[in-house]
């Protein structure tokens, strides 16, 4: 401030002098703060903790951005603090969530584009198996396709048993995918 007042060259060389050391502080403190982090990094990488390794990359790589905390309210205009954010979406979220009255609730009609499949046969499901590859490795269930060949006939009654139990569809097994 005294450079303001008075703005003869010793204060003017103290402004310097004091810009000039409050960079050099800085300075340290940013590549003190990488070396710590690139320790972090390396540590991550010998413990082969991976996850960790490449977001701490990623961070270094974008360095920092600044979150904007920016919402419009129900009139259109733009709001930054935290308190009217959270009271607008407690807000929003009461009106969706908070049903009053059952009678207003109607029962929709699901439709859906896949047409019904009937459940499929034993001897579906004998051809399905003895279509499987050997020497695979297991997938999720963690049952190797020889073992399941092995016992085709005992095999496919139970197992159509336990696919009318969790009600999968032919769709689903073609597809890979299961439902319960």
């Amino acid at each position: 401030m005294q450079w303001i007042q008075d703005p003869s060259q010793s204060n003017v060389d103290t402004l310097k002098k004091v810009r000039r050391d409050a960079s050099r502080h800085f300075r340290n403190k940013k590549k003190a703060y990488l070396k710590v982090k690139i320790e972090e990094l390396e540590s991550n990488s010998k413990i082969n903790n991976i996850r960790d390794l490449y977001r701490g990359i990623n961070d270094v790589k974008k360095g920092y951005q600044p979150r904007t905390g920016i919402v419009k309210d129900e009139k259109g205009d733009f709001v930054a603090d935290s308190h009217t954010i959270m009271a607008g979406w407690r807000n929003y979220f009461s009106q969706i969530l908070n049903v009053h009255g059952v009678s207003e609730v109607r029962q929709a009609e699901i439709h859906t584009a896949e047409p019904l499949v009937p459940e499929p046969s034993a001897l579906e499901v004998k051809l399905a198996i003895e279509k499987l590859k050997s020497h695979k490795s297991p997938g999720i269930d963690q049952i190797p396709a020889e073992l399941i060949k092995a016992g085709v006939g005992q095999f496919a009654v139970r197992f159509i048993d336990l696919l009318l139990l969790c009600g999968i569809r032919r769709n689903s097994l073609k597809s890979g995918r299961s439902r319960s």
